[in-house]
């Protein structure tokens, strides 16, 4: 049985998922677009470097992200100075999950782009679109799946985040806890029931977001082909 606190480890892990996965639409939509159609030199390197956290430990990645953050980093320094606190903070948990998150979505989106005959883009242009109007009718209509696909991944990556936040955000129940800190503390101390119950949980909640994103795919085919 579900107590309060665990209704609570829940709500944030959702609600952390589910924004840092819609701050990285737009950027991870636009850098996957950007690679698709880029050919010239250090295209190899900026995709490698995004893909980095994919490769890496994930705590190697809250390390790097912590030592960024630090007071004595340039930009630790600057959010000290305007008051901002990001470290241990549920900013911090949402930092951490949309790093972790973003190379999936980027490469799932890529590869959906380069898929899109650049041709199509170029004839729109001709019939009188502009670059903007062109990508919304023609490209991103083409590409959808991919993207879709790209961001239930990075959604679930997101909800099982564990290694970055624990490194930059810590385990601190009510604040920064979230369902894999909360599985893991219960399994620590011995409450196996609530590391169980809350595993069920985390499992149904990426069950549900795999199924609707596979039930909206397969209701846009049966609406694309009538």
């Amino acid at each position: 049985m579900l107590t309060a606190a665990d209704l609570a480890v829940v709500a944030f892990t959702l609600r952390i998922a589910a924004l840092g996965t819609v701050l990285i639409i737009g950027p991870g939509i636009a850098v996957a677009l950007a690679l698709a159609r880029y050919r010239g030199p250090g295209k190899s390197i900026l995709e490698t470097l995004l893909s980095l956290p994919l490769v890496l430990p994930p705590t190697a990645v809250g390390m790097l992200l912590l030592s960024v953050l630090a007071r004595r980093g340039l930009l630790g320094r600057w959010l000290d100075a305007a008051g901002i606190q990001v470290v241990f903070t549920w900013k911090a948990v949402l930092l951490a999950t949309m790093v972790m998150a973003f190379p999936l979505l980027v490469r799932s989106a890529r590869t959906a782009f380069e898929e899109v005959d650049p041709r199509l883009d170029g004839l729109a242009r001709t019939l009188g679109c502009g670059p903007t109007a062109a990508f919304f009718r023609v490209t991103l209509p083409l590409a959808w799946r991919g993207i879709v696909g790209g961001t239930v991944l990075a959604f679930a990556r997101a909800l099982g985040e564990f290694g970055a936040t624990v490194m930059i955000a810590g385990n601190i129940p009510g604040r920064t806890q979230t369902l894999a800190l909360a599985i893991f503390q219960a399994s620590q101390v011995g409450r196996d029931d609530r590391a169980t119950t809350l595993a069920g949980v985390t499992v149904l909640i990426a069950f549900m977001t795999l199924w609707t994103a596979e039930w909206l795919t397969r209701r846009r085919n049966r609406r694309v082909a009538t």
